[in-house]
């Protein structure tokens, strides 16, 4: 997926604005997320697999949060044949609209459903997969069990959750080795100290992680039967659940 150079933050500026997933975002989003998600390429690559397991004949996907689509993207090719269909849903405009463009450059016969909306108003049912790739986080805390047990409901047996986030950790001592190596990488990928500054002011009271445990005794309570972390880069997760 084609993005351009990720600068917004380069620039030193007065007044730090929460960040939002606006036109400018989803214009160097690609590049955004690969330098600062450690693991990202690897996620979105084992997402497909997963759906090549575990998604069966015609059934449904959601991908929750699907931002550009990468991962709408990764599991359609590997599910082509199976008369399924993928819902992907993002509330952001300007994110649908590229995802949108990044979809019709692929040659798929299965049908995506494309919906600017909600994620916590959409309808779930006879789904296979349901994909929330570092999304969760973004919702308000007292929402996010709720959306999970829709998720559950609308979930067929044997049916699969893949939940990416990034994570606190109620170790102050893990945090802050976790946290530096964090920083570390996106020096590592060029990102100055001033965007790295500025960044973390803008998401400090849009983004508001859980540790792991919250997650596992979430989806656990909700009645999942498999609950397990499968990928873990310093402070970045992704976890499986099986109902």
């Amino acid at each position: 997926m084609n993005s351009s150079p990720d600068t917004i933050y380069a620039q030193p500026a007065a007044e730090i604005a929460d960040f939002q997933f606006d036109s400018r975002v989803a214009g160097v989003f690609g590049d955004m997320i690969r330098r600062s998600v450690p693991g990202y390429a690897q996620i979105i690559a084992t997402i497909g697999d997963f759906a090549h397991k575990y998604v069966k004949p015609e059934t449904r996907v959601y991908d929750l949060g699907c931002s550009l689509g990468a991962a709408t993207l990764s599991v359609r090719r590997r599910i082509d044949g199976r008369d399924c269909e993928i819902v992907a849903v993002d509330n952001s405009e300007s994110m649908v609209n590229r995802c949108r463009e990044n979809l019709s450059a692929y040659v798929s016969d299965t049908h995506v459903e494309l919906l600017l909306g909600d994620i916590r108003d959409v309808d779930i049912s006879n789904a296979s997969m349901v994909i929330l790739n570092f999304t969760l986080q973004f919702l308000p805390p007292d929402d996010r069990k709720q959306l999970l047990e829709k998720i559950f409901q609308g979930l067929n047996k044997g049916g699969i959750l893949v939940l990416s986030e990034k994570l606190r950790f109620e170790d102050p001592a893990i945090q802050e080795l976790l946290d530096a190596q964090h920083l570390d990488f996106k020096r590592a990928n060029g990102y100055s100290e001033l965007e790295i500054s500025q960044k973390r002011s803008a998401l400090e009271n849009v983004m508001r992680p859980d540790p792991l445990s919250l997650h596992e005794k979430r989806l656990t309570d909700i009645g999942f039967r498999h609950v397990s972390p499968w990928f873990q880069c310093f402070n970045f997760a992704s976890m499986v659940a099986i109902k």
